[in-house]
């Protein structure tokens, strides 16, 4: 609960006050039956008017306190948890945008989205039974029972008998319940999982008409969901008709015990009555401290799923010496000095292994390898996307670790494999590069990436709103938009990691003259299938399995490099094929 202090502490007032009127509430609701008792007792048999609206007056005035009260306790209740929760959520999407790619490969996006929405409302909803519930039922049940051990102690045994069954009872629902909670959320991530899956890819689904796969799959995640529910719901709903036959029970007994004292002239019709509503509070207490045990219950596994976030500390953090340094990219010299990276610190195997290359400031680089060879995992070592197991990276002559993460990053553009745009215009996604570009430089970044033209196509032209992930474009036109994305950031170094896959050889070729022309002075890394399209390059580095098996120009290689030649004979032969 300590990690969940500095969510709360915003709303100190209301963690107080709440309790506070809850005190209030539940002392202006205990002596209601004894005054109800005296009037019976005493006004009504005496008939006693004075007496019974006095009385009667004092009770309406302690229900208006109370009403009062528990109008203030709902309302400071209220604040402090839904303020709770938004700063829960706030405090653990910071720590997201904190991790590394490598921490990110530990959860999905779907069931960090179910932790941010579903498992933070279930702490919500503790935070309102702690303020509302986990207060008044204690305090109810205390006074009830003293009172009504006070009004005959021997009546009371029927209670003190009724409350430990009740309680064995609730813990052992509970018990065979709570396993079910934590298996309720892991269903719940995976219904997410496809309808996030389903919504990013419905173009391709409805191309291929999928849509009736789809419905199965989504009926299947659904029906286990609906399962786990049940067998969850099927156990806890218990509680409530265990606790309507125990409450039964103990007013029947203690109806014929009373009973036959008010006959033997021992006790009285008003004791009878308070006493009997005492017994209600205390096992209506005890419903209320069982509804509240159930909430905890399924709150512990969704604040596990919480704190397994909050507890994920970033694998890669800026180092005191970064801080002290605060160096700045700005030749753009990238070396890589006997380099070794696996993704997981127990892995057995490296996928890269042994690099040592030096890319001199204005360089263009082309990296070229079969599917899975790592060459997109050895630029994205750059900018410490992620970090090198053994070995060092350096830019412009010191190690990345030595750099801020912010100044390290801003000094490197990228065009990652996977193009992403966000919702609203293209001139917002643009911005993304340079948030204070001009409209000119905008334009200019856009020419060079042979995107203004299509844009200007749009009917709203640079205002177009574009929608989640860029979807109302073609994958070209989406390659593009982040080419002139990055482009806008006038980086010391710019990685295209096959971010041309899409567009034609022209539109290609067009982007690398471009580029060459504006853009001479930046070092640039291309990841690229076609090596018609990177022979330029200054320098081609070619991979295999991790390694580096062929560094030089293109003229060089095609010399030297079997591998490479193979390569490029059988592209050229694939080129005159498709003409």
């Amino acid at each position: 609960m300590k990690k969940y202090f500095p969510y709360l502490l915003k709303y100190k007032k209301a963690l107080w006050l709440a309790p506070l009127l809850v005190i209030v509430d539940v002392v202006c609701e205990i002596f209601q039956p004894a005054l109800m008792s005296k009037i019976v007792d005493q006004g009504i048999s005496q008939k006693n008017l004075h007496y019974i609206l006095t009385t009667g007056g004092l009770m309406v005035g302690l229900s208006i306190i109370a009403i009062a009260a528990n109008v203030g306790n709902i309302y400071y209740s209220s604040t402090a948890s839904v303020g709770f929760s938004a700063e829960l959520r706030k405090g653990m999407f910071n720590k997201i945008q904190q991790f590394s790619f490598s921490n990110l490969d530990k959860f999905s996006s779907s069931s960090l989205t179910t932790r941010l929405t579903n498992d933070v409302n279930i702490l919500q909803d503790v935070i309102v039974m702690l303020l509302r519930l986990l207060i008044r039922a204690p305090l109810m049940l205390l006074f009830a029972a003293i009172i009504a051990v006070q009004i005959n102690a021997g009546l009371a045994t029927v209670i003190a008998i009724a409350i430990p069954v009740l309680s064995t009872c609730i813990y052992f629902l509970l018990r065979r319940g709570f396993p079910f909670f934590e298996k309720m959320q892991k269903r719940l991530d995976k219904v997410n999982a496809v309808v996030q899956e389903n919504l990013i890819n419905v173009r391709v689904i409805k191309s291929f008409v999928r849509e009736d796969f789809e419905k199965k799959k989504f009926g299947g995640a659904n029906e286990d969901l609906r399962e786990m529910s049940v067998k969850a719901s099927g156990i806890v709903v218990l509680i409530m008709p265990v606790m309507q036959l125990v409450m039964n029970v103990s007013i029947v007994a203690i109806v014929w015990f009373g009973g036959n004292k008010i006959i033997a002239g021992t006790f009285q019709v008003g004791q009878l009555m308070s006493f009997i509503t005492y017994i209600t509070q205390i096992l209506m207490s005890l419903t209320m401290l069982s509804m509240t045990i159930m909430t905890f219950s399924r709150a512990g596994a969704s604040s596990e799923r919480i704190l397994e976030v909050l507890n994920t500390e970033p694998d890669i953090i800026d180092s005191p010496l970064a801080k002290e340094k605060d160096l700045h990219v700005h030749k753009g010299k990238v070396e890589f000095k006997n380099v070794f990276f696996k993704y997981h610190a127990d892995g057995s195997e490296y996928v890269l292994k042994n690099i040592n290359v030096i890319i001199n400031p204005g360089e263009t680089v082309a990296i070229i390898g079969a599917t899975g060879s790592s060459k997109s995992t050895l630029v994205q070592l750059i900018p410490r996307l992620y970090d090198v197991t053994r070995g060092n990276i350096l830019v412009d002559d010191a190690d990345v670790r030595n750099y801020t993460l912010q100044n390290l990053r801003n000094g490197v553009s990228m065009v990652l494999q996977q193009n992403e745009l966000f919702s609203g215009t293209i001139r917002q996604n643009l911005k993304w590069g340079d948030i204070n570009a001009t409209d000119e430089e905008i334009i200019a970044a856009a020419k060079d990436a042979q995107a203004h033209d299509f844009i200007m196509s749009f009917p709203k032209q640079y205002e177009s709103i574009l929608g989640q992930s860029g979807v109302n474009v073609s994958g070209g036109q989406k390659q593009r938009l982040c080419i002139a994305r990055a482009i806008l950031k006038k980086p010391p170094i710019l990685i295209l990691d096959d971010s041309t896959s899409a567009v034609d050889t022209a539109t290609d070729a067009k982007i690398r003259a471009a580029l060459k022309l504006h853009l001479h002075g930046t070092t640039t890394f291309v990841i690229a299938q076609r090596i018609s399209s990177i022979q330029s390059a200054d320098k081609i580095i070619l991979l295999d399995n991790g390694e580096i098996i062929g560094s030089g120009t293109h003229n060089e290689l095609i010399k030297t490099s079997s591998i490479y030649q193979e390569i490029y004979f059988s592209q050229q032969l694939k080129e005159v094929d498709q003409v």
